[in-house]
């Protein structure tokens, strides 16, 4: 079975308050642990797009890897905006965990289907936007169909972005677009969070059916995505 969750948000030290996304986020780390451990075997998959830990350097965030390491299940995780630590594929993998892949210009290929994905960025009708979220809206955009053209298997593809992949109006934006023009069929996204979550956006839009899996929106409860 494939389940998902997005947002984890880990913090070994405790020292991270996450009351600024409301009450539900009250002991969050003990709901998500829980929860995985009822939810998920030991031959399930999770994919986890993105804010997987505070940690600001790698050694800060190896103690939270190492307890999704020892969660059930094989992991797919790829990089938030709020995953300072992420480092290079070649040091991610050097971490020597034997239950979490590493999603970033590639893919996998997960009881027939095909797992991809990129963090995206924040909407380029976001008022904020700036000459430098350009360039990395533009290389994201790149990640992505790096990802998508590394297939090499047939089968469904499952798409993973940290980002809604929507503008302000809740439209799809260009990496949908790029989606669509691969055949994607699952697109799953988080980020959002508290009053954010007005900004969800679900349903089959152009042959993809998009999912928040935000944390929180899950009630911290990974979500079957493909299984019985």
């Amino acid at each position: 079975m494939i389940y998902a969750i997005a947002d984890l948000h880990l913090d070994h030290t405790g020292e991270k308050c996450m009351s600024v996304f409301g009450k539900s986020w009250y002991d969050y780390e003990n709901k998500i642990f829980t929860n995985w451990n009822e939810l998920v075997k030991a031959d399930d998959t999770v994919l986890v797009p993105g804010d997987i830990s505070w940690g600001l350097k790698l050694e800060d965030a190896y103690s939270d890897l190492l307890r999704i390491e020892n969660l059930p299940g094989k992991k797919i995780i790829l990089k938030g905006n709020h995953d300072y630590w992420w480092q290079s594929l070649k040091k991610l993998r050097n971490l020597g965990f034997e239950t979490i892949e590493f999603l970033q210009n590639n893919s996998y290929y997960v009881e027939k289907y095909n797992i991809i994905g990129a963090r995206g960025w924040v909407s380029r009708d976001n008022p904020e936007f700036t000459v430098e979220d350009e360039v990395v809206f533009k290389r994201e955009l790149i990640r992505l169909k790096l990802s998508l053209d590394s297939i090499k298997k047939d089968g469904e593809i499952i798409a993973m972005l940290h980002y809604p992949p929507f503008s302000k109006d809740k439209k799809p934006n260009e990496f949908a677009g790029i989606l669509e023009e691969y055949g994607v069929k699952t697109c799953l996204y988080g980020h959002l969070h508290s009053e954010g979550l007005s900004g969800v956006v679900e349903g089959n839009i152009k042959g993809i059916e998009y999912k928040c899996i935000s944390s929180d929106y899950l009630n911290f409860k990974p979500i079957l995505i493909r299984g019985d």
